[in-house]
């Protein structure tokens, strides 16, 4: 039986494949988070009103959103092939260490630009 079936599974095969229950809701949990973050962080971001300005000046939105969309995913597949070359490497807790000094260090740049203007 697919995962995708409707029909609940047999006991026979229940007890065959325990973990694709799991990998489903493992699937949704990280794709919903992943989508959640992005959407989220991306609103109003520098690309969107980029995005906005160039629809608006083109007067071809179709196109600035194949252009903006091919862009994003090209970014995308960047960042999770290096995410994956990364955790072969890397300890998880060594990755979260340096994504949160990084994102401090950027932080404590922005403050220090705001301050000085």
């Amino acid at each position: 039986m697919s995962i995708s079936s409707p029909l609940p599974p047999s006991p026979a095969s229940a007890e065959a494949k325990p973990s694709a229950t799991l990998s489903r809701a493992a699937f949704w949990r990280v794709f919903g988070s992943t989508f959640i973050t992005i959407f989220l962080a991306e609103l109003g971001d520098k690309t969107q009103v980029t995005t906005l300005l160039m629809s608006a000046q083109s007067q071809s939105p179709w196109i600035v959103f194949l252009g903006a969309g091919t862009a994003l995913i090209a970014t995308s597949l960047i960042g999770v092939l290096l995410g994956q070359w990364l955790a072969r490497r890397v300890s998880p807790a060594t990755l979260d260490t340096a994504a949160g000094t990084m994102l401090l260090g950027i932080t404590v740049c922005l403050l220090w630009d705001i301050v000085h203007l």
